[in-house]
């Protein structure tokens, strides 16, 4: 699915210092061409409204499904 959001591989997310990250602009992260999320910078005036929304959008994207960081590392 097009969208308007520049698209990036994981690999070179992962090569990103956290100080280019703060100046990113929000993308669409891919692995082997699968999307795997999309990075919201909320490093802006709206930095509150927009974590905000996306807590609740996480609330509903992970509503059945999904684990926590301490279930996959076990």
């Amino acid at each position: 699915m097009a969208t308007l959001i520049p698209e990036m591989t994981i690999s070179e997310f992962k090569k990103l210092k956290v100080y280019q990250m703060k100046e990113l602009k929000s993308c669409e992260i891919y692995s082997d061409g699968q999307y795997l999320f999309t990075f919201v910078n909320g490093n802006t005036d709206s930095s509150g409204y927009l974590r905000q929304q996306s807590e609740g959008r996480c609330q509903v994207a992970n509503a059945v499904g999904g684990k926590t960081l301490q279930q996959i590392l076990g």
